[in-house]
């Protein structure tokens, strides 16, 4: 082999090199980016979600409906955030992060569902069935908890992992 062919192949394995560290770093910078942005999302949706209850227990029935559908609407958006995240994984993306994003994804599908169950309780109550009401708010309620355990572990991976998320 020339000495020009193998500086042509060092060159060749330091641009392959170098783009796979420019994209990584991007791939994680831009996680690191948004994430800010999906907790804010997700810190809205829990503050409408809270309210949309108070309301419901006042039985303010239409003002109860437009929090909840301000809190579906911010936790759909985190949502989608997030999936974008996930279908840009990269075989080097690391497992914290990996587990990170699908802890959040299974909060917000737990969250999104409870939303949607205080929506038919809502519902219900304003139509006057309150027994079916009653079951409705009860399987909010418990999907809601199962949610914070989610965004427990959340929060535990943030502060075990204070260099990863920054």
């Amino acid at each position: 082999m020339s000495s020009y062919t193998k500086v042509i192949i060092f060159i060749l394995v330091l641009i392959v090199f170098s783009v796979t560290v420019i994209y990584l770093y991007n791939s994680e910078n831009a996680m690191n980016e948004v994430m800010p942005e999906i907790s804010s999302y997700i810190a809205k949706g829990d503050l409408d979600y809270n309210e949309a209850v108070k309301l419901l227990n006042s039985k303010n029935y239409n003002e109860a409906r437009n929090k909840a559908i301000s809190a579906q609407n911010n936790f759909n958006h985190s949502m989608s955030l997030l999936l974008s995240i996930k279908n840009n994984f990269t075989s080097d993306t690391g497992d914290v992060h990996k587990n990170y994003i699908n802890t959040v994804l299974s909060e917000l599908g737990l969250k999104i569902n409870a939303t949607e169950y205080l929506l038919k309780a809502i519902n219900c109550y304003q139509n006057y069935e309150n027994s079916t009401g009653n079951g409705y708010a009860e399987q909010a309620n418990s999907l809601m908890k199962n949610a914070l355990d989610f965004q427990k572990i959340r929060v535990d991976l943030v502060k075990n992992n204070t260099k990863l998320f920054k």
